[in-house]
């Protein structure tokens, strides 16, 4: 079983012997585990004022350590890495391995998504798998995962309003890194007053419509869509009747 394939994601080789040490002082999420075992960890790259820059995989395959990164994103991402990197013994290059994902039984050699269950799993080879098929949109919708280029926004969202805490993104007990401290804040002195919910739609409008409450007043923005049921980057005090957006009608959920 090879699952889909993905045309969305490029994949990058990180060799060399400062490679892990590297990316552990860069990334939101703890990445040491995977020094001497296979695994899988979802993490972002920040800016030093705590906004989201890039998020992506890191993967020890066993044979490999790998970034497996969105595709829009990957030549700023990279070019970032590189102004960091300075004089560490790493080096980055691509990577001739196909990521597939699917549902299910995990096949030999691939690793469960570590974001949700609901999310599968990616396996990391030489062979492309099937055409996609599976709707991941209504997933990411029934279970309020963020997307890159979707709801996830360079130089403007944060990490702990779009999930990353609840969907094992981010580790507040490892040591420093790019963004740390505003992160850091935001968790331990700071309520959260706006993030990613998931809303019940009535009707249909584009991904960025603006959110306004049934008085006018801006109330967040719109995003993915699937089955009656929306995500929307909130202001939670404004989000306690129904809202507009655009010709949809959106109605608050209890959060999770």
């Amino acid at each position: 079983m090879q699952g889909e394939m993905t045309t969305d994601r490029r994949l990058i080789s990180v060799t060399g012997k400062d490679a892990l040490d590297f990316l552990q002082g860069l990334v939101s999420n703890d990445i040491l585990c995977l020094r001497d075992a296979p695994g899988i960890v979802w993490a972002a790259f920040l800016t030093p004022q705590g906004k989201y820059l890039a998020d992506f995989f890191v993967v020890n395959t066993g044979d490999a350590l790998l970034l497996d990164l969105p595709e829009a994103l990957a030549d700023a991402t990279l070019k970032r890495l590189t102004m960091y990197k300075l004089r560490a013994a790493v080096q980055l290059a691509p990577s001739a391995l196909q990521v597939n994902r699917g549902l299910g039984t995990l096949p030999d050699g691939a690793m469960a998504d570590p974001r949700h269950p609901a999310l599968g799993w990616r396996l990391y080879g030489t062979e492309q798998g099937a055409a996609p098929t599976i709707d991941w949109d209504a997933i990411r919708v029934e279970h309020a995962i963020p997307q890159s280029g979707i709801e996830l926004i360079p130089d403007d969202s944060y990490l702990l309003e779009m999930g990353f805490e609840r969907l094992h993104g981010v580790d507040f007990r490892k040591g420093c890194y790019v963004g740390q401290e505003v992160t850091a804040r935001m968790k331990h002195k700071t309520e959260l007053r706006k993030g990613l919910r998931r809303v019940r739609i009535e009707g249909t409008a584009p991904i960025g419509t603006e959110i306004t409450t049934q008085g006018g007043k801006p109330a967040g923005t719109l995003f993915t869509q699937s089955g009656g049921y929306a995500l929307a980057y909130l202001r939670f005090d404004r989000a306690t009747g129904p809202l507009q957006a655009g010709e949809a009608v959106l109605h608050m959920l209890d959060a999770d």
